[in-house]
């Protein structure tokens, strides 16, 4: 019995392997050859890179200087176009922008905005008034024009002219704007500037009307008269 289990499976033989050299099979170089080096390329084969050349970087430093003075420059002028204004509201000056007529702004005009609602009546008023005198004399010119085409000298149509580039303004200037100006402030003085030089309007627009033979034989201005000359003589 004790023969049969006298070998235990679990040993491990032995086995030389340099006892049968020609069992073995000479060991042969396995190693891969290396890799050449490639040069390192950031381009990703798009392309050789762009030399940028000192003097471009130095010019747009230099524009980028000319551009920092100039927006500081800006800001300053804001700065004292601010500051003026608000001198000028504590003071109690009003701004005036342009704003009519619409297409061409040569005065400021706004009623609805500037003018208490209880004068606004009798300010659009004196406005239809100017109006009028712009329109009356206008057509003066036009009549005297005539009248110069059918012979009667070029005299009373220089004084038609005069009448309207000093006429237009003047009223404006004269009484309009100070009766405009009195109803937005309240100023006594601005209502008697007003009340005197319109009452010269009102003695201008008298004798216009009237047109008497003292001045160029009364050519110069239409009208009542002149338009009487013309039904007589036609």
């Amino acid at each position: 019995m004790a023969g049969r289990y006298d070998s235990n499976p679990f040993d491990e033989e032995e086995v030389n392997p340099f006892s049968n050299p020609g069992s073995v099979p000479a060991a042969t170089n396995s190693r891969l050859p290396p890799l050449k080096p490639e040069p390192v390329d950031y381009n990703y084969g798009f392309g050789a890179t762009v030399d940028i050349p000192l003097d471009s970087s130095m010019d747009l430093k230099k524009k980028e200087k000319e551009l920092q003075a100039k927006e500081t420059e800006l800001r300053k002028r804001e700065q004292e176009v601010r500051r003026k204004e608000e001198a000028a509201s504590r003071a109690g000056i009003v701004l005036e922008e342009k704003n009519w007529p619409p297409f061409f702004p040569i005065i400021h005009h706004d009623i609805a905005n500037e003018i208490p609602i209880h004068l606004q009546k009798l300010q659009y008023v004196a406005f239809t008034t100017l109006l009028g005198l712009v329109l009356c004399l206008f057509w003066n010119v036009i009549a005297v024009t005539a009248a110069w085409i059918k012979g009667e000298g070029v005299k009373i149509w220089f004084l038609a002219i005069i009448y309207f580039i000093a006429g237009v303004p003047g009223a404006y200037v004269l009484w309009y704007r100070p009766l405009y100006r009195a109803f937005r402030n309240e100023s006594a003085l601005k209502f008697g500037w007003f009340f005197l030089f319109y009452l010269l309007h009102i003695g201008f627009c008298i004798l216009a009307a009237v047109a008497p033979p003292i001045v160029f034989k009364g050519k110069s201005l239409t009208y009542v008269y002149f338009i009487y000359v013309l039904y007589l003589t036609c």
